[in-house]
């Protein structure tokens, strides 16, 4: 008797269990059966996608910092939370001019630009500056020059122009979590080169069998990232550790694949697809696309509320910017640019108050206000700006691209 007894205390416990297992699953949309002496598990339900990619392993990259919050892979990164590295750093935003090989930076608080500087001119021609990008370590930024096979850097400190190194074909950078490589997107040469995150010199060259590599986001256990081929209508997985292709997978519906980043919670990435005009939403962990939600014509940036609540999807076709909501991955609302724009690569300000991008055939740049949409600010800059960092941003590290802040 006194083991029965035992027995169906511990089943009354495993029930318990259970039942609050169970709570959880169907509160993120997981279709849940009981039946007489327990209960199974269907498929997700299709309108539940941000809770339908199965768990991350968090296994992390070792070296990379801890995670603070598993629910939210931007925990660290909220509004204001700057770290001690960056104090004493001016508020800027630097826009790389792709057309005029020149930088402008501006001041957030006027919008007026304070300070310009043209990039090292040489025999090759147009230099094509696509990206201002933070290091890992928050100390220096890159303005990465595909047609120029260099980088020039900025002293964040200062706001002024450093000095330039020759790196072949960078379109773009990304820095694995634990701080140890900068990943250089040579998208023109079909490689992710590998090379030292303080010295720059190559340590591995990665070929990848896709077309326009060019943007790229990380698991939250750093183990692997996705990165997009915009002119082969593909994503690839890549494993950080082994620093080797792992995955390709073809996108539905075809088009050029842009911006790809982590949604908060880290279980699916957002992929915005320009000829598609969309997003695609991918499990990264059974690498494979969920859904394709329509946003709107040449979706193209992809960036995230501080409040961790909505992606911001900047719409080049058409001039908007459509919010996802991140919960539901739905468009929630969309601000429309007065009289028309090409919103394009940006970031959100420090305190989140502010969403600025780059009008990438209009010469100008846009500050939206993220309380209602409304446009704060366009400020005529060089031609075609593309990828501008705001700077400094909040955030322990940073994995590169204009500021992709953990």
């Amino acid at each position: 008797m006194q083991v029965l007894k035992i027995l169906s205390q511990r089943v009354t416990v495993l029930s318990e269990a259970m039942q609050s297992t169970l709570k959880s699953l169907s509160a993120t949309g997981i279709v849940v059966f009981a039946f007489a002496g327990g209960s199974f598990l269907l498929n997700p339900l299709p309108t539940a996608m941000a809770a339908a990619a199965p768990a991350m392993r968090f296994d992390l990259l070792p070296g990379m910092p801890p995670l603070l919050d598993p629910n939210n892979v931007y925990s660290a990164s909220g509004a204001g939370m700057l770290s001690p590295v960056v104090k004493g750093m001016p508020s800027l935003v630097y826009v790389p001019n792709c057309k005029s090989d020149t930088v402008d930076i501006i001041d957030p608080a006027t919008y007026k630009i304070v300070g310009h500087f043209a990039l090292p001119k040489h025999t090759k021609g147009l230099l094509e500056p696509q990206h201002v990008i933070p290091s890992w370590d928050l100390k220096k930024l890159w303005v990465a020059q595909d047609l120029g096979d260099q980088l020039t850097e900025i002293d964040p400190y200062t706001g002024k122009e450093g000095k330039t190194i020759h790196i072949d074909d960078p379109y773009n950078m990304y820095y694995t979590p634990d701080g140890k490589y900068a990943i250089v997107m040579a998208e023109r040469e079909k490689r992710m080169d590998f090379r030292d995150a303080q010295t720059m010199q190559i340590v591995n060259r990665v070929p990848v069998n896709c077309l326009g590599v060019n943007h790229a986001d990380f698991s939250p256990d750093g183990r692997f990232m996705i990165a997009t081929c915009e002119f082969s209508n593909e994503i690839i997985k890549v494993d950080v550790a082994a620093q080797k292709v792992i995955g390709h997978l073809q996108l539905t519906p075809k088009g050029m694949p842009q911006d790809c980043r982590l949604i908060p919670n880290g279980k699916l990435f957002y992929v915005a697809n320009m000829d598609s005009n969309g997003v695609h939403v991918i499990d990264g962990v059974n690498f494979k696309q969920v859904a394709f939600v329509p946003t709107g014509k040449g979706a193209h940036g992809v960036y995230f509320s501080r409040d961790a609540k909505y992606a911001y999807i900047s719409n080049r076709g058409e001039g908007t910017v459509s919010l996802m909501d991140v919960n539901t991955n739905t468009v929630a609302k969309k601000w429309v640019i007065p009289g028309g724009g090409s919103p394009d690569m940006g970031d959100v300000s420090a305190d989140g108050k502010s969403l600025w991008l780059s009008g990438r055939y209009n010469g100008e740049v846009y500050v939206f206000n993220t309380e209602d949409g409304s446009l704060r600010a366009r400020i005529k800059v060089g031609k075609q700006p593309h990828g501008l960092c705001v700077y400094p941003q909040p955030g322990r590290y940073s994995l590169g691209h204009t500021g992709n802040m953990r």
